[in-house]
């Protein structure tokens, strides 16, 4: 009797002949490709996302499109060769980078900068964080629809571009410090082109505020949405712009003084949100910030060198030493054609900036020669991007364009 009742039970539970099989949750979920080719990822950026409908289940972050082994050429060419990789690991605002690398180097050697030096590195780390938050912004209006904020974000860059050519000599890819000081000194044109720039970026700034400040469909799409707590920013290491807009109130160039920063007035951009918005306005508030930062430092510019004395063999003379001086001819020597390079103490380093997109950091070990022995690099974006699956899960597929143009990935600073 009791096998008569176990079958029936069975063939009640058994679903009717030609009906769908049966799927469980995971059967509906749909498996989405966006990038590396899509125009709202910028660059080489790969996300695999799971969708139920048109909301994310999750999100897989996919690296490793570059190729480039960054971190291994610093290995392989000496303090000075190795600034022009820099140039192409935040290829939007080279010239921090630039600051970042040979900061570490100058640390590692016990390098003081002359006060010019220090000004000038100041200057140009502060046009890169308008120029790096100009497109990051203009790219976030655009992605959203917003074309001629685009527009009006990029125009000022070419301002930037114009004053980064006339110091060094190169718009985009700049390589501009060196160990202990400048490829170049500053001339009068750098100076009043960067005057001009200060009068004419405020006017801009205003405008840029009137496009997206008050317009509805922008804040529809970036109120709200990716909202990262204080605790989650601490807890996953966000910093820069991304950590300040969830209420966390670091910034090396106030809490690690480096180059001149403790000369300058200025303030710490925070906002408590969290989301895309709070993040577009540190941005927009930061780039106001630097422009003070500028001012004060080329209105009070020191004379003198821009590199270290040639007693130390460190940066390379000038050329009326090098023809008049045996000194300088013997460092240019040293420095350039023999195989000797300056000494490197056997020891260990680290120093980070405050890059526009947050903690910019190089470790290196030093043995003696003029490469590392071991050069790493901790880039914002590589630990940014590790965030976006937590910031997306739960939103719709249109929101993955606002909170990854939020967090401004630079998918060369994923490559190791």
């Amino acid at each position: 009797m009791s096998e008569t009742i176990n079958t029936l039970d069975a063939a009640i539970a058994a679903p009717p002949a030609g009906a769908p099989p049966q799927l469980d949750e995971q059967d509906y979920l749909w498996t989405l490709n966006f990038g590396p080719q899509h125009p709202a990822t910028h660059t080489t950026l790969r996300l695999v996302l799971k969708l139920d409908g048109e909301r994310v289940v999750d999100a897989i972050p996919d690296i490793g499109y570059l190729h480039s082994g960054f971190e291994k050429l610093g290995e392989h060419l000496d303090y000075n060769q190795y600034v022009t990789i820099t140039d192409r690991m935040n290829y939007i605002s080279p010239m921090a980078n630039n600051v970042a690398w040979h900061g570490a180097v100058e640390k590692l050697l016990g390098l003081e900068l002359t006060p010019r030096a220090k000004y000038l590195r100041v200057i140009v780390s502060e046009l890169a964080r308008i120029s790096d938050h100009l497109l990051c912004n203009g790219a976030v209006g655009l992605d959203l629809g917003a074309f001629t904020f685009f527009l009006y974000a990029f125009n000022q860059r070419e301002a930037i571009y114009d004053i980064f050519e006339t110091v060094c000599g190169a718009r985009f890819t700049n390589s501009y410090t060196r160990v202990g000081g400048l490829m170049h000194d500053a001339t009068p044109l750098f100076v009043e082109k960067v005057r001009a720039f200060l009068r004419a970026f405020p006017k801009t700034l205003d405008d840029m505020d009137r496009l997206l400040n008050r317009n509805r469909i922008f804040m529809d799409r970036v109120k709200g949405v990716g909202i990262l707590t204080k605790e989650e920013a601490n807890g996953r290491s966000c910093t820069g712009p991304i950590a300040r807009a969830s209420g966390v109130t670091r910034d090396l160039r106030k809490d690690e003084p480096y180059l001149a920063y403790r000369d300058f007035d200025f303030n710490v951009c925070c906002a408590t949100a969290g989301d895309c918005l709070a993040r577009y306005l540190v941005r927009m508030a930061e780039m106001r910030e630097s422009l003070k930062i500028v001012t004060q430092a080329i209105e009070n510019l020191p004379s003198g060198p821009v590199n270290v004395g040639i007693d130390q063999r460190t940066a390379l003379p000038q050329k009326r030493q090098v023809y008049s001086t045996i000194e300088g001819l013997i460092s240019h020597f040293e420095l350039v054609m023999s195989n000797r390079g300056f000494e490197v103490p056997h020891e260990e380093t680290y120093a980070a900036i405050e890059s526009p997109n947050g903690e910019l950091g190089f470790y290196i070990v030093g043995d003696g020669n003029d490469t590392a022995y071991r050069a790493r690099c901790r880039p914002p974006s590589y630990i940014h991007f590790a965030v976006f699956p937590h910031l997306i899960r739960g939103h719709t597929l249109s929101d993955v364009v606002a909170v990854l143009g939020s967090l401004n990935i630079i998918a060369a600073e994923l490559d190791r």
